[in-house]
């Protein structure tokens, strides 16, 4: 299974990678981690070359979970995707899950993505691109760009996953892996 999980910021993405990474024996790759360096520099911005190498050699692996929506890589991800995971959550949950992940990550003031010293910061909480403000800020368009994403013919042989509801999410986690045991 090649598996794309795509979602607004703290819905879940990099958790569900995870588990279903961990239930189903594939890498996790989280696409923030590839993306991020020191100092927060964005590869996505300010060196798309990089970010597009470093995911193409990560998804050459013959399964794997990936977790983002970085529109540069995006389409390569899904040339090989055999499923896409929407969560499409409300954006009440969106909200909550982002600001307790931002309190809890500037609280414990752990590093992000190893090698990057990355850490979140009270400080940065006011900014346009701190998560809280993003995720509020690109709600209503991703949820546009994702529906019209599910509709699109040319993904018509990638299995779609709409997830509305946190709990949708174990149930899926569950039934990939019995259908991935059932394979072996």
């Amino acid at each position: 299974m090649r598996i794309a999980i795509i979602g607004s910021s703290g819905s879940g993405k990099s958790t569900l990678c995870r588990r279903l990474g961990e239930r189903l024996g594939l890498p996790a790759i989280e696409l923030d981690a590839l993306n991020w360096e020191a100092g927060w520099r964005n590869l996505s911005l300010e060196d798309p070359e990089e970010l597009t190498r470093r995911v193409q050699s990560a998804i050459l692996a013959p399964g794997w979970v990936t977790d983002g929506n970085y529109r540069a890589v995006l389409p390569l991800i899904l040339a090989r995707a055999t499923d896409l995971i929407w969560l499409d959550y409300s954006r009440w949950v969106v909200m909550s899950r982002v600001v307790r992940r931002s309190v809890s990550r500037a609280l414990s003031a752990n590093e992000l993505w190893p090698g990057t010293g990355n850490r979140e910061s009270w400080r940065r909480w006011l900014d346009k691109d701190h998560p809280i403000r993003w995720a509020w800020d690109t709600y209503d368009r991703r949820k546009t760009q994702y529906a019209a994403l599910f509709a699109d013919p040319r993904l018509a042989a990638v299995r779609k996953h709409r997830l509305r509801r946190p709990s949708d999410a174990t149930t899926l986690v569950e039934s990939l892996g019995r259908a991935q045991d059932g394979r072996h």
